[in-house]
Parts: C-alpha cells; sequence; structure tokens
C-alpha cells in the first residue's frame, strides 16, 4: 500500500515526514481513507502499555507518516484527533483530503481503520494454504496500479516483456486504483492527488482507443514523464512528445480523458480493484487470484503460464529474472 511528504526540519511549520511506503486511497462512507502499508503488525494491543498523551502521539504519528508514507515533496497536517474504541482516530488533511488513521493509545502501532472483531465468523489459522491455480484456457490478468507510484511504474515495466511474449494467449492489461466519490474528475481521488487521476484517465483512454500502442506508451511515460510529474511544464511537454513521437492522437486521448467516456472507463477499473480486493499499487490478479510472488518478468510469466490449462509453447521461454530496486507498493 505506499508514497502513497514531508516539512523537513529547521522549518518553523510543525514537521510532517511520510514518505513512500504504503498509502492507499479509501473512501468510507463520509470520507476518502487514505492508507499507508503498515510495516508489520506490532506486538502492543489497543489500551496496552503506558498511555501517550494525544498531542504527543498526534506529533509522532505525522512525523512517522510525514517521513516514510508520503511522496516527496507533500505532507500530511493534523485537522482533529479524537478518541475511538480505545485508540486515537487521528482526522488528517493531504493533498486536499481528509483521511482518518489510528494510533494505540501507548502510540506504538498504525493502522488505516479500526475493525470490529465481533463481526468476525469462522475459526483463524497463523499458515493460510496456498490455492492451487484456476485455469483457464485464456488467463485473465490483471495489473493494478497508479500512474504515479513507483513502485506500480516497475511493476509495468516488469509485465512489458510478458506481454510481448504472453499477450496474444491471455488478457493481460493495466487497471487503475481510485476512489469515485461523484460524476466528475474533481471527484475521483487517487494518493498522488488530481494530476495523477488525470494521467490515470488518460491511460485508460489509451488503453481504449490505441491499445496496441499502450505497453509502447506506457514503458516511454515512465521512464521519461513520469519522473517529472512535479514539474508541470516538463511533465506536460514530455507527454505530448510521447504521444506524438507515437503517433497516438493527443487531442482525442485529452476529449476522452475529460468525457464521460473517460470517467466511465476509470470508474469500471474501481469496481474491478473493490471485487479483488486491489487496494494497492502494484496489485497483480490473475484469474482472481491475488499474486504474491517476486516482481521479474521471468516470475511474473510463470505465475500467468500456471494458470493455463495447457500452456502454450511460449511459457519454454525464460526470461529475466532480475529484481527491480523497488519493493514496496503504495
Amino acid at each position: 500500500m505506499p508514497e502513497k511528504n514531508s516539512l523537513k526540519a529547521g522549518k518553523s511549520e510543525q514537521q510532517p515526514f511520510f514518505n513512500k511506503t504504503a498509502l492507499v486511497a479509501i473512501i468510507g462512507i463520509a470520507a476518502v481513507i487514505v492508507i499507508l502499508l503498515v510495516y508489520g503488525v506490532m506486538q502492543s494491543t489497543p489500551g496496552q502499555g503506558t498511555v501517550v498523551l494525544a498531542q504527543a502521539c498526534t506529533e509522532k504519528t505525522l512525523h512517522y507518516i510525514n517521513n516514510n508514507i508520503v511522496s516527496p515533496g507533500t505532507s500530511a497536517s493534523l485537522v482533529k484527533v479524537t478518541e475511538s474504541h480505545g485508540m486515537y482516530e487521528m482526522k488528517i488533511a493531504y493533498l486536499g483530503q481528509e483521511m482518518s488513521v489510528y494510533t494505540t493509545r501507548d502510540c506504538s502501532s498504525l493502522f488505516t481503520r479500526s475493525i470490529d472483531m465481533n463481526a468476525a465468523t469462522g475459526g483463524s489459522s497463523s499458515a493460510q494454504p496456498t490455492a492451487d491455480p484456476v485455469k483457464t484456457e485464456r488467463p485473465v490478468v490483471d495489473l493494478y496500479v497508479m500512474a504515479f507510484c513507483p513502485y506500480g511504474t516497475q511493476a509495468e515495466s516488469v509485465m512489458k516483456p510478458v506481454v510481448a511474449l504472453l499477450g496474444s494467449k491471455a488478457d493481460i492489461r493495466v487497471r487503475y486504483i481510485t476512489t469515485a466519490t461523484g460524476t466528475t474528475a474533481a471527484s475521483i481521488y487517487s494518493l498522488h492527488g488530481q494530476k495523477e487521476v488525470q494521467e490515470d484517465l488518460r491511460q485508460t483512454c489509451i488503453i481504449k482507443n490505441n491499445p496496441e500502442k499502450f505497453w509502447e506508451y506506457v514503458g516511454k511515460f515512465n521512464e521519461a514523464c513520469y519522473p517529472q510529474y512535479l514539474n508541470a511544464d516538463l511533465f506536460d511537454a514530455c507527454r505530448g512528445n510521447v504521444t506524438t513521437a507515437l503517433g497516438i492522437d493527443t487531442h482525442a486521448i485529452e476529449s476522452c480523458a475529460s468525457s464521460e467516456e473517460g470517467l466511465a472507463l476509470l470508474k469500471a477499473d474501481e469496481l474491478l480493484a473493490n471485487k479483488d480486493g486491489a487496494s494497492s499499487s502494484p496489485t497483480l490478479v490473475i484469474n482472481g487470484q491475488v499474486y504474491r510472488g517476486s516482481r521479474t518478468p521471468e516470475a511474473y510469466k510463470q505465475a500467468i503460464c500456471d494458470h493455463f490449462v495447457t500452456a502454450p509453447g511460449e511459457c519454454s521461454t525464460t526470461l529475466s529474472s532480475v529484481q527491480g530496486t523497488a519493493s514496496g507498493s503504495c
């Protein structure tokens, strides 16, 4: 779930420190919840340990979030803190959105939401068995990402040679993790703000209208343009250069992205992401099963090949097993 910004030391404002790691945007009934990838479940339980005062815990939490979770150059700030179900609930503002996170009262553990365990049914097991692959003649492969998530762009780069090898044998496509609260682009939320929403819209439109050029586009975009997304002028010029070089009608893509068609495409991805439980970038789902292995072209290829009723000859081709530098999620 992690990138998902910081006020650095020495500034007069309160310093937040969430950097990249896990924040994922999720919406509750009334508010958008931006989540972070929790670095493992902490050992303390709510109500145990020495109680830390709300103000001190808030400062610690903001420091952690702004140093470890949010994107570089951005920061989260406190709206209010209350006590809820024996925990601290902190409403924070991030990129124009309000979201809630929770901590234990000893301020040792951070959570994205509270869970009512009284509603749970059945027993539990410390070890979950690995399900056998669901096999089909033509596997359906969905790679859920956020356009400005470094882990998502890495996963796209990993998947690109797999598509070149198996694209005619399996249905492989990229889908985007967003949350829609209304009927306009402004009502759609993504972890890295409205610029990411706009790029998600453009890319869904390229998938719809120029599918044969999408993987070439996303490869060039991720290499040259994505690193410039915080600089509007450089970013827009770069993106235009890529679409022009590939013969993609930039005007048509922009028209699609700003129309009901683009919104419908992105909302369709949201519905599928909710169905598949894909809330962090990247999430790879093959025939409805979430893949949890390494991120290399060979690993992705083999995972897809395992879901064929009869694996095609292309599955005997060995791809790169080099792991990318980014290993987390947004």
